[in-house]
């Protein structure tokens, strides 16, 4: 049985709208309505965010509060490598997903030797760079750095010295640089990014599993495929946006797009990959009650995250 600890990381400033930070006190009032006392179960740690930054003006437009985002990986790393290195099974309930930069490098930090796979499931690509992001929002951004990729070869903009610094320091977080291989990732549901993650798809064969397949052969199909794929990896991270639901359920997020997986869809998927022993940390993020009805989604993150963790207690 594992010993589980949640970290909870309220942080929204990598986002392009604001509420993410909410999404966490959003899944626990979830529980409440549920009658579950499941945040009383386990011990939890609170990182303290950044996000009085969002009062400020932008310093680096093509990496916004990128100042932010380099304190947010030290924090966010240090809470989960100190978890790992103490035994603990990390399960990272996060604001926006800039954050999980951070969650990754503390993985290698308490496991520097580690070959770590990634399962990203999201529509997303999170791939973009301070040379190409249409939008400068640095939860587009994790996987770049995380493979240290700065795709110069579809570079849109000339960033000043400063932001190439920070940059420099995100990919640098806890001296190991790049933490992931990009042929250890795999994209789930992913169906909305730009030519220029595409781009680094192809330049590097990214694994995509799009929700079509998904559908058609079922989770425990998928789950066999992916594990086999990453056989030569010795730990998993599990990082599940809300937004891979489709988007006539996943209102309560920041970027909703349609064709998306079902809630029983994700449920499944993920509990299949709790299973694998190899995984060693799993997160939700992005869940952003203010754009929401009822609190659905939260309500839907909570019930993925009750479950897995129950696979979790009885693997």
């Amino acid at each position: 049985m594992k010993n589980i600890k949640l970290i909870e990381i309220p942080s929204e400033i990598g986002a392009g709208t604001r509420g993410a930070s909410l999404g966490i006190d959003a899944i626990k009032i979830a529980a409440l309505d549920f009658m579950s006392n499941f945040f009383v179960h386990f011990p939890s740690e609170k990182i303290e965010a950044e996000n009085k930054l969002l009062f400020e003006p932008i310093q680096s437009p093509y990496a916004k509060r990128i100042n932010g985002i380099v304190t947010m990986y030290e924090r966010v790393s240090k809470a989960v490598s100190d978890s790992i290195k103490g035994n603990f099974f990390p399960v990272v309930l996060s604001g926006d997903h800039s954050n999980s930069g951070g969650v990754m490098a503390g993985i290698k930090m308490a496991k520097p030797k580690s070959k770590l796979g990634v399962i990203w499931i999201d529509a997303h690509a999170d791939m973009h760079t301070p040379y190409t992001t249409p939008s400068g929002n640095m939860h587009g951004m994790p996987l770049a750095v995380t493979i240290a990729e700065d795709n110069i070869d579809c570079k849109v903009h000339d960033i000043d010295e400063k932001t190439a610094k920070l940059w420099e320091q995100l990919k640098n977080t806890g001296k190991i640089c790049p933490k992931v291989l990009p042929e250890d990732i795999v994209l789930i549901s992913l169906r909305d990014f730009e030519k220029e993650e595409k781009y680094i798809i192809e330049k590097y064969g990214i694994k995509v599993i799009p929700t079509s397949e998904i559908r058609r052969n079922g989770a425990e199909n998928i789950s066999r495929k992916v594990f086999r794929y990453l056989s030569d990896c010795t730990d998993i991270y599990i990082s599940f946006d809300v937004d891979s639901l489709d988007s006539s359920i996943s209102k309560g997020t920041g970027t909703p797009v349609g064709n998306g997986l079902k809630e029983r869809e994700a449920e499944d998927l993920i509990s299949k990959f709790m299973q694998n022993r190899k995984v060693c940390c799993f997160e939700i993020t992005e869940v952003n009650p203010t754009l929401d009805k009822e609190n659905l989604m939260a309500e839907i993150a909570f019930n993925i995250l009750q479950r897995s963790v129950n696979v979790l207690m009885m693997s």
